[in-house]
C-alpha cells in the first residue's frame, strides 16, 4: 500500500515527516565546511571547523568592517548546533574594482601608538627615537580602502555564504555521526548479548550452588541424611542475596533508551553519556552479587564495551 498523495505530491505532513527523518540521527561534533561567492564586487569566504566540547562555543575571526555583526553571526551559527567548539573565519576581499589592493593609513591608531611609545620612553628613561620602521611594524596601521561599507549590503552578501558553510559543516557532522552510530549500535548489541547471557546463566548458578552444597554436606556427614528443608532454606538465602533480576531489567531499559536517543538525533550526546554511567553502576552491582566465573567474565566484557562506548560518545553532539 503506497503513501497517500494529493495532486501528485505527498501531503505536507508526510513531506515534513520525511525531512525530519533525515535529521533523526546522531551527529558528530567534528567537521569542516567552507563556502565562498563573489557578490557586489566582493569575494565573501567563510571557513568553519568544529571539534569536541562539552557545550556550544563559537569563536569568530572577522575583518574589522564586520565587527558590528559578530552577535548576529554567532546567533546564526548557534541556531544550527547544540554542542562543540566551532571556529569560523570570515574574509572579504575586493574583486575587479579600482579599490582592490588599495590601502589607507589608520591615522587615529598611529597617533595613539606614537603617544603610548612616547609615554613608555619617558616613564622608563629609554634612549632612541620613535622611527618609521618601528611604527610600520604595528598591526592595523594600514587598512584596506572600502568604497562600500553599508551594513545591510555587507550582511546581504555574507548571509548566503555563511548559510552554505553551515550547511556543509552540518552535512559533514551528519556523515561522521552515521559512522559513530553504526559503531555504537554494534557495541550496544554486544553488550545486550552479554547481558542476556548473564540472565540465562543466573538460574543455573542457583542449581549448581544447591548441588555443590548438597555434595559438601554429604561429604562432611559421611552420607548421613540431612534435613532437606534446611538445605532448601540455605539455597533460598543464597538465591536472594545473588538475585540480579532488578539490575538486568534496569540495564535492558537503559539499552532501550540508548537506542531511542540515537534515533532522536540532535542533542543526544550528554544524555547517552549519563546512560552509560547508569549502565556501569548496574553491571558493577551484577558483578558484586554474583560469584560465578562465567558471569564474571561476561561482566568484564560489558565493562570493556562500555569504556569504548564512553570514548565514542564524547564526540556525539
Amino acid at each position: 500500500m503506497g503513501l497517500p498523495k494529493a495532486g501528485g505530491r505527498l501531503f505536507p505532513e508526510r513531506a515534513r515527516a520525511r525531512r525530519r527523518g533525515h535529521d533523526e540521527m546522531i551527529k558528530s561534533m567534528t567537521g569542516y565546511g567552507r563556502a565562498e561567492a563573489v557578490l557586489m564586487g566582493r569575494k565573501f569566504a567563510v571557513e568553519m571547523k568544529s571539534v569536541n566540547h562539552r557545550y556550544l562555543e563559537v569563536s569568530l575571526r572577522l575583518p574589522g568592517m564586520l565587527s558590528p555583526m559578530e552577535a548576529d553571526i554567532k546567533k546564526r551559527i548557534g541556531e544550527q548546533f547544540s554542542r562543540g567548539r566551532i571556529e569560523a573565519t570570515v574574509r572579504i576581499d575586493m574583486e575587479g574594482t579600482e579599490a582592490a589592493g588599495r590601502y589607507a593609513l589608520n591615522l587615529p591608531l598611529m597617533r595613539n601608538y606614537h603617544a603610548l611609545l612616547g609615554q613608555l620612553k619617558d616613564e622608563l628613561k629609554l634612549d632612541g627615537e620613535i622611527t618609521l620602521a618601528m611604527m610600520a611594524g604595528f598591526r592595523d596601521i594600514f587598512i584596506p580602502t572600502e568604497p562600500l561599507q553599508d551594513p545591510a549590503a555587507l550582511w546581504e552578501g555574507l548571509s548566503g555564504v555563511l548559510d552554505d558553510a553551515i550547511r556543509m559543516l552540518t552535512e559533514m557532522r551528519l556523515k561522521e555521526g552515521q559512522s559513530l552510530q553504526r559503531d555504537l549500535t554494534e557495541r550496544l548489541g554486544l553488550i545486550g548479548g552479554s547481558l542476556e547471557g548473564i540472565a540465562a546463566r543466573t538460574p543455573q548458578v542457583v542449581l549448581e550452588y544447591q548441588k555443590r552444597l548438597d555434595e559438601r554436606i554429604r561429604e562432611i556427614t559421611g552420607g548421613v541424611v540431612v534435613d532437606e528443608s534446611r538445605l532448601l532454606q540455605e539455597v533460598a538465602i543464597m538465591a536472594e542475596k545473588s538475585d540480579i533480576t532488578e539490575e538486568v531489567v534496569r540495564f535492558r531499559s537503559h539499552i532501550g533508551q540508548f537506542t531511542e536517543l540515537m534515533a532522536a538525533g540532535d542533542g543526544a550526546g550528554r544524555k547517552i553519556d549519563f546512560l552509560i554511567q547508569e549502565m556501569g553502576r548496574e553491571v558493577n552491582t551484577i558483578g558484586s552479587k554474583s560469584g560465578d566465573a562465567e558471569i564474571s567474565r561476561a561482566v568484564i566484557e560489558i565493562k570493556s564495551e562500555l569504556a569504548k562506548l564512553r570514548e565514542q560518545v564524547q564526540n556525539v553532539e
